[in-house]
């Protein structure tokens, strides 16, 4: 196991989670979030919603949305247990020890027969004059809210499951450690394979192959071995005139020379990995893409000196700023950071639109996770990023990510 230095009490990771511990801890965390919004039932679609409060084994992520089996939780304020509905019985993990009154059949919520149902299943399982929260509405059941829920309107799920997910359990953050070394494994043959003639795609085939053989439960999203163009205006066109990024994977064969920003995750117990790196191919980095890399670790090591319990997102904005002499070191309508955790990337983000006031007012805590990405770019070099998993202490951060930025100098 591993222990922070710093901080009463320290973080002890368990090297191993223990998953009905974890699903006991977060669900008394989600249940007192509820209190705390005076909420006596949350109806949740949105698949990390779910994941976080069953501890289910569904990983449809952003294609949920669409998706007319979907997973749907439950969870009535007073019941220690969730209601999970699912398409099959074998997607609900052994770890979430659901009893079998809780565990129920799938619903078809796109559709007005389905609503119609599931009505009927909530009059049932909700006492009549509870307040009610909902993160997500299909088209039918928008067309039958009043029938689903013919009290009060339902406020927003978001204000009560956010909270909750922010700080994290030791075993939620084992399983994100979990997950980042197992990413990490799964790099290494991913970058010894890199050569001149290699396609995207041959990447991702053998990281998803070698991750899975190492233990991954999904992924979470498509990888990303961006080629990136030496300046701005040798890169596709963007309605705000910045790099874009990141770009879908193609058959696009590599060349030597090729500059890649690379993004992937993965999921273990239901937690994601973020891994980024700058690799080039065929080529060792020039003295100038090494002086890119040196501003990059600055800016990282400028960051993690403030980054603390107490400390704000807009004091680690500030932080990286000031290290890259004034100018905002990450894209345009993007963030220097963001937290992690049943999903890839969940609040905080920092400097993004959500804006100044929020970056001053979110305070940091004892146990949120984060994902630090800066981006250095001069065009002429194709840039440099990279991402670092970190855990907030009392008096400082814990790494969860363990990867060598080779081929640049550190």
């Amino acid at each position: 196991m591993t222990s922070s230095t710093t901080g009463t009490p320290a973080l002890v990771i368990p090297e191993v989670p223990d998953r009905a511990r974890m699903r006991r801890e977060t669900g008394a965390r989600l249940r007192s979030s509820m209190a705390k919004q005076g909420v006596d039932a949350l109806v949740l679609l949105n698949n990390s919603n779910v994941v976080y409060a069953t501890g289910a084994n569904w990983p449809l992520n952003d294609a949920g949305l669409s998706h007319v089996e979907r997973p749907v939780a439950v969870v009535v304020a007073g019941d220690p247990w969730p209601h999970l509905f699912l398409p099959f019985r074998e997607g609900a993990s052994a770890e979430t020890e659901l009893p079998a009154d809780h565990l129920h059949g799938p619903l078809y919520l796109e559709f007005d027969e389905g609503v119609t149902e599931f009505a009927k299943i909530l009059a049932d399982l909700i006492p009549a004059g509870s307040a009610v929260a909902i993160d997500e509405y299909t088209g039918a059941m928008l067309r039958a809210r009043s029938d689903l829920f013919p009290g009060t309107a339902p406020t927003d799920a978001a204000l009560v499951v956010g909270p909750a997910k922010l700080i994290k359990t030791p075993d939620e953050i084992s399983c994100i450690r979990t997950a980042a070394r197992i990413t990490d494994q799964a790099m290494v043959d991913v970058q010894a394979a890199l050569a001149p003639g290699r396609r995207q795609i041959d990447l991702s085939a053998r990281f998803v192959r070698r991750a899975f053989e190492l233990g991954a439960s999904a992924t979470m999203l498509d990888a990303i071995w961006q080629v990136m163009p030496d300046t701005k205006a040798e890169g596709v066109w963007t309605t705000h005139g910045d790099l874009a990024l990141p770009l879908l994977t193609t058959e696009r064969e590599l060349a030597a020379g090729d500059v890649l920003w690379t993004d992937v995750s993965i999921t273990y117990g239901g937690y994601c990995s973020d891994f980024g790196r700058t690799w080039t191919v065929g080529a060792e980095p020039n003295a100038r893409q090494h002086k890119q890399f040196q501003r990059w670790h600055e800016i990282l090591s400028a960051v993690l000196d403030v980054a603390k319990a107490g400390a704000s997102a807009a004091d680690l904005a500030r932080a990286a700023t000031a290290a890259n002499d004034g100018v905002k070191p990450w894209l345009p309508h993007f963030y220097l950071g963001h937290g992690i955790g049943v999903s890839a990337a969940e609040t905080p983000m920092i400097g993004t639109d959500l804006g100044a006031e929020f970056d001053e007012n979110f305070i940091f805590e004892p146990n949120m996770v984060l994902v630090l990405e800066p981006v250095v770019w001069e065009d002429g070099t194709g840039g440099y990023r990279s991402e670092e998993i970190i855990v907030i202490t009392e008096e400082g951060s814990i790494a969860l990510t363990d990867y060598p930025y080779a081929p640049y100098a550190h």
